[in-house]
């Protein structure tokens, strides 16, 4: 156990067998350790946030206002807002900053794509936001939707990349079927977890013509330096900055793959309201011993569910005795992250059928869950009993499509 734990930590660590080639250096660092030569003589538009940051922690946004010959003349924010003052799924304004002075337009209020309001006078409009490589966490949307109103401006568009944190290898999950209905946390056709840079999925959205019309931007992308696919964001060497409220930490991303899709349905808590968002599965009803046991009947490489029972402080049941299990990751490289949560469905179905998690669902928490999931056959095949397993087999013959497909986009080894 101690040799399992410790190979943990080291593909944690974002360490290999061999040493970085060179120092880590995100896609601003490369971009300022020119003078931001690109920029130069440019009126800049830029949409950023807190998580942001150069490898002095200075937001993007300060630090390109301070550049020499750069003229940032707006700021845009993706959802929880350009300094991250607001929680998941709540509506921001546009405002003026209050650290330069700047307009700042909301891309998560009145409109999600910039206006071409918003562009005029606007030379190039420039995107650095750290990701999860989550398809439903929504910066991703906010990238396409950007990418187009450039290529309608008749602008350049810029990238300026951040690592993966779940790392470059990594593609599981269901790709949303043909013909689903687009929605802000499904707006791409890749799998759930993509292992995939911003830049790379923009040089993905544009060359396979998925922006409307099939329209192209005129796409730049600002490489990171350092950075390989094998490496989890722990490997950079730097701080994390949390992207939302609820993504303390780097890991954390892990997590958010493993229950999030289900803590759609409020029926369940994964933990968010608790110390530990996306760590923990539980409701009043069950009993977490039992919970546990079946789970690790499974036989799940690299995972372990330990029972517990908490409150959460907010949240699905708040303030509630929940019964259920902490998801310890011992091997995050080998553990089937968004399996988990399809598994304690089925669990939970067999075990508690007088607690049908879809049925106790409202309406609103169904609709969530099928958003995320590109449409409602995920539910309709888990409602009808049906086998997880053949369920994920599907997938990984999805994923693995995907996988060929994206290779001409890849920027990293």
């Amino acid at each position: 156990m101690r040799a399992l734990l410790a190979f943990s930590w080291l593909w944690l660590a974002g360490a290999s067998a061999a040493p970085a080639r060179q120092p880590y250096q995100a896609g601003i660092d490369v971009l300022l350790s020119n003078g931001a030569e690109l920029l130069r003589g440019k009126r800049v538009a830029l949409i950023t946030h807190p998580a942001a940051v150069t490898k002095g922690l200075v937001p993007t946004a300060d630090a390109l206002f301070r550049t020499p010959g750069v003229r940032l003349v707006a700021l845009m924010g993706p959802e929880h807002g350009i300094r991250g003052a607001a929680y998941a799924g709540e509506r921001v304004a546009d405002q003026r900053d209050p650290e330069t002075g700047l307009p700042v337009y909301s891309l998560y209020g009145k409109t999600a794509e910039p206006t071409p309001g918003m562009l005029q006078g606007v030379d190039v409009l420039v995107y650095d936001v750290q990701d999860i490589g989550a398809r439903s966490y929504t910066f991703i949307s906010t990238l396409a939707l950007a990418m187009d109103a450039a290529a309608k401006a008749n602008i350049p568009f810029v990238v300026l990349d951040r690592p993966d944190p779940d790392g470059g290898l990594r593609v599981e999950g269901n790709v949303p079927p043909q013909g689903w209905k687009r929605s802000f946390v499904d707006w791409l056709p890749i799998p759930y977890v993509y292992g995939m840079t911003p830049g790379e999925l923009a040089r993905m959205i544009n060359g396979e013509g998925w922006l409307p019309g099939g329209r192209k931007c005129k796409l730049t992308v600002v490489r990171m330096e350092g950075w390989r696919r094998s490496m989890a964001f722990a490997g950079t060497g730097r701080p994390w900055v949390p992207t939302s409220p609820h993504i303390p930490r780097a890991e954390t991303s892990f997590f958010y793959a493993a229950t999030g899709i289900l803590g759609e349905l409020r029926v369940v808590n994964e933990g968010v309201g608790y110390p530990l968002p996306f760590e923990l599965l539980g409701a009043p009803w069950i009993d977490p011993d039992v919970f546990a046991a079946k789970l690790n009947a499974l036989g799940l490489a690299g995972v372990r569910f330990r029972p517990l029972r908490y409150k959460p402080f907010y949240g699905t049941y708040k303030g509630k005795l929940c019964g259920g299990v902490q998801i310890h990751l011992l091997r995050p490289d080998r553990a089937p992250w968004t399996a988990i949560q399809f598994y304690a469905i089925e669990i939970l179905r067999r075990l508690y059928p007088a607690h049908p998690l879809f049925a106790e669902a409202s309406a609103e928490g169904r609709a969530a869950f099928d958003r995320v999931l590109g449409g409602p056959q995920t539910r309709q095949w888990l409602e009808a009993g049906k086998p997880v397993s053949k369920l994920l087999r599907a997938w990984r013959r999805e994923d693995a499509a995907f996988r060929l497909r994206r290779r001409r986009y890849l920027l990293y080894r």
